[in-house]
């Protein structure tokens, strides 16, 4: 098959779904435009009701910054780079890796909740993995300091992230769908939806703990002390690095919450070097000056 023939296919193709999804002419259960729309909106209205740093202005610092990178990493960039994936696909598949090559667990042989709840901590337990490498690595990190340069937090902080994030975290996703057998539930939708209501609440200026279910989810006042300023000398790489589960944190020790005023101060050293807006943000991290580490 023309490479060229495929990138347009799928670009075109990502394109008109995320046109008809604006339109309403997706169903509606799969219609992430609208979607995402909704949760932000109800989840804005958490913070804007039961606010937790009752100082934060509704509109806080850098509001529509990050309201703009939510429409351009989640559909923008995805229409960009749907081409690329596609291409790699068949490039994978000419010497012979295809999506079973890999596949550990055959997933379609289990009832339906269990393949969501499977495909859910699976794909939570390879993002985390994937987040840790973010701090661990300087030139992983040079992108990353994108997300952390957000100086107070809230719910569109969620999906403020530079570009070159998507570039790793789509392939090890999709190494973990290849461990399934390349299988996708057919409601999967259902597991992105609730990842995304739970990345917007652990950005949001809400107070959430979920009581004793806060060693297996993910909440804001954890998430607040990923995103602290100061660290612990010994955990200067970073603390918190769940997604949408806390557990891993708890598993593997990296869990830190001293305490829960939410007063803190959020960034990390040399966080004003940071450009502040968004097609400068765009280049950022291709320097070949040295990243200051977060501690």
């Amino acid at each position: 098959m023309d490479y060229l023939e495929t990138f347009k296919n799928s670009f075109l193709g990502t394109l008109s779904w995320t046109w008809k999804s604006i339109l309403f002419e997706v169903p509606w259960y799969t219609n992430y435009f609208w979607g995402l729309v909704l949760i932000s909106l109800i989840v804005w209205g958490f913070e804007i009701i039961f606010p937790w740093r009752k100082n934060q202005s509704v509109f806080r610092k850098d509001f529509w910054l990050d309201a703009f990178y939510m429409f351009f990493n989640f559909f923008v960039f995805a229409i960009i780079i749907s081409g690329v994936y596609k291409i790699l696909g068949l490039l994978f598949s000419d010497i012979g890796i295809s999506a079973t090559t890999l596949a550990i667990l055959k997933l379609e042989q289990f009832p339906v909740w269990l393949q969501l709840v499977v495909f859910f901590v699976l794909l939570d337990f390879v993002q985390w993995f994937t987040h840790t490498l973010l701090h661990r690595y300087e030139f992983l990190w040079r992108f990353h300091q994108v997300h952390h340069s957000v100086k107070e937090m809230g719910f569109a902080a969620h999906l403020r992230y530079h570009w070159m994030e998507n570039i790793l975290y789509k392939p090890l996703k999709t190494l973990a769908v290849m461990i399934l057998g390349g299988f996708e539930p057919e409601q999967a939708y259902i597991v992105h939806f609730i990842a995304i209501a739970i990345g917007h609440l652990n950005h949001s200026n809400v107070k959430i703990t979920w009581g004793p279910l806060k060693y297996v989810f993910n909440n804001p006042v954890m998430h607040l002390y990923h995103h602290a300023y100061s660290l612990p000398e010994d955990r200067s790489r970073g603390v918190n690095f769940g997604i949408s589960l806390s557990l891993w944190d708890y598993i593997f020790k990296t869990n830190y919450i001293p305490e829960e005023g939410g007063e803190i101060e959020l960034g990390y050293e040399g966080d004003k070097e940071m450009p502040k807006g968004f097609l400068k943000q765009l280049t950022f991290g291709f320097s070949s000056a040295k990243p200051k580490v977060k501690d």
